[in-house]
C-alpha cells in the first residue's frame, strides 16, 4: 500500500512539527486543524506562529479544517482529546500513528486501546521517544521509536516518515512504548519538583534512576517488554523529559516544587498521574514515585514531607 498522502490531525506544535517532518520526507501532507486562522496562516504564510513562532514550514504542507482521506494518518492531539478527535473519521483499514503520551482518564486506557474503541478498523502504530516539537520542525536531528504489530508494515511506515534529520526506529512493543511515553511525564513532574525545591542534582539523578527501576516493574506487568526501557522510548525520553526546561511536565513540576499555584498547563503527566496510580495498584506493583507525584498534585502534603517519606522507606538491595 502506498503511503504518499499523510494527514496529520492536530494543529498544535507537535502536529505541525510532524507535518513538517513528513513533508521533508517527501510525503504529500495535509494538516487538519480546528482553528480556521491557523489553517489560513499555514496556507498563506507557511507558518504557525501561535504554536511554532517564526518557524517556516515546507510549502508542501497544506492545512484544512476537514479530513478528506489519506494513506497514513498521524494523530497529534492531547491524550484526553484523542477519542473526540477520532469520532466519525473513516479510518477502516488505515494505518494510524498515535503520538500522544498519556493515558485516558476514566477508562485508564492506552492510546491504542482508545483507537480500538473509537475506530476499530484502524491499524495502530505508536510514535514515542526523546523529541521536542521545535527541534523536529527546525530539522534538528531527532530519533524516535515507531511501534507496530506487523514487522514489515511498521518498517514501511517508519520509512515513509524518515527524513535526513528525523529517524524513526521500528519496533514491535506497542504496549511498552505507550506506557514508557505516558509514565515518563509523571516522573518529569517529580524531577521538576526536585529542582523547584532546590534539592540538588544528586537528588534528581537518583530520582531518574529509581524512576527507571519503577518502570521496569510496571511495563512487564502490563505486557510490555523490559528491553524497551533501554531504548529511545524508555531511557531516551525519560532522560530528556526529566532534565530539560523545555519539557512542559518538568516546568509544571518546578512550579509545584516551589510551592507556587499550579499553572494552567497541557502537561500530560498531570492527567496521567492518577491513572498510573490506579493501574499500578490494580497490578499490585510498588510505585512509590507515582504515589508521591499524586500527593504533590493533590496539594495536601509539602514536597519536604514527601521526600522525607521516600527516604525513610525500608532499605532494600538494588541487585
Amino acid at each position: 500500500m502506498p503511503l504518499d498522502r499523510v494527514a496529520v490531525i492536530g494543529g498544535g506544535a507537535w502536529g505541525t512539527a510532524l507535518a513538517q517532518a513528513a513533508a521533508i520526507a517527501g510525503r504529500e501532507v495535509t494538516l487538519i486543524a480546528r482553528d480556521a486562522a491557523v489553517v489560513d496562516e499555514i496556507n498563506t504564510r507557511h507558518t504557525n506562529s501561535q504554536h511554532l513562532a517564526s518557524q517556516v514550514l515546507a510549502p508542501s504542507v497544506r492545512a484544512s479544517t476537514r479530513f478528506a482521506g489519506a494513506d497514513l494518518v498521524i494523530l497529534a492531539v492531547p491524550a484526553q482529546a484523542s477519542r473526540a478527535a477520532l469520532a466519525g473519521l473513516p479510518l477502516d483499514g488505515m494505518p494510524v500513528v498515535l503520538t500522544a503520551k498519556g493515558l485516558e482518564q476514566g477508562s485508564l486506557k492506552r492510546q491504542s486501546e482508545v483507537l480500538a474503541e473509537a475506530a476499530p478498523g484502524a491499524v495502530p502504530y505508536v510514535l514515542s521517544g526523546p523529541s521536542f516539537a521545535g527541534d523536529v520542525a527546525a530539522g534538528r536531528p531527532t530519533a524516535v521509536t515507531l511501534a507496530g504489530d506487523d514487522e514489515g508494515a511498521t518498517d514501511a511506515v517508519a520509512a515513509a516518515l524518515a527524513g535526513l534529520y528525523f529517524r524513526p526506529y521500528a519496533a514491535g512493543d506497542r504496549a511498552g512504548v505507550e506506557l514508557s511515553g505516558a509514565l515518563k511525564n509523571v516522573y518529569a513532574l517529580a524531577a521538576g519538583a526536585v529542582d523547584g525545591a532546590k534539592l540538588g542534582a544528586s537528588a534528581r539523578s537518583a530520582l531518574i534512576a529509581r524512576a527507571f527501576a519503577e518502570l521496569s516493574r510496571i511495563i512487564p506487568a502490563f505486557g510490555g517488554r523490559a528491553e524497551t526501557l533501554t531504548g529511545l522510548a524508555g531511557l531516551g525520553d525519560l532522560t530528556l523529559s526529566c532534565t530539560s526546561t523545555m519539557s512542559r511536565n518538568y516546568q509544571h513540576g518546578v512550579a509545584l516544587g516551589r510551592g507556587e499555584p499550579q499553572p494552567a498547563s497541557l502537561a500530560e503527566g498531570v492527567f496521567t498521574a492518577p491513572v498510573a496510580q490506579l493501574l499500578a495498584r490494580r497490578a499490585s506493583v510498588d510505585a512509590p514515585l507515582i504515589d508521591a507525584v499524586n500527593l504533590l498534585l493533590a496539594g495536601n502534603v509539602t514536597i519536604t514531607a514527601i521526600v522525607a517519606g521516600l527516604m525513610s522507606r525500608p532499605l532494600k538491595r538494588e541487585d
